[in-house]
């Protein structure tokens, strides 16, 4: 007779322990792609915290058509976003060149981008270095 209340006891106690889940992270790249297009700096924050991520150590992992996020960013026009990127990642990553032997402030120029806010705030983050 005691077994039975000592079994769902401890079953009680084995269940309320769960694995985290472990996000795909094919599917938690096209979230931050669809975040960085759609301009959403608010559900981008949630996604990353969600996940505990932080975006400098995952920036150079994530393309999104092709192109790094700061360079969707620029494309889509995204603002916030962008300048939340370019505040997060080193100055480093910021002079960097990427694939196409370009760094993101030579590709903004050649692309018309110079007036951009998100164009500034990269400058302004390398200048402050």
């Amino acid at each position: 007779m005691r077994l039975l209340p000592t079994a769902m006891a401890s079953l009680i106690v084995v269940s309320s322990f769960s694995a985290p889940v472990q996000a795909d992270p094919q599917q938690l790249a096209a979230n931050i792609c669809h975040y960085v297009k759609s301009d959403d700096k608010n559900r981008l924050r949630k996604k990353l915290k969600e996940n505990r991520l932080k975006l400098r150590n995952i920036y150079s992992g994530i393309s999104c058509d092709g192109k790094s996020l700061l360079r969707t960013a620029l494309d889509a026009k995204a603002d916030k976003i962008g300048t939340f990127v370019a505040k997060r990642l080193s100055v480093k990553e910021l002079k960097s060149v990427e694939a196409d032997g370009q760094t993101i402030i030579d590709w903004a120029k050649a692309k018309g981008y110079t007036s951009s806010n998100i164009t500034s705030a990269i400058e302004a983050r390398i200048a402050g270095s």
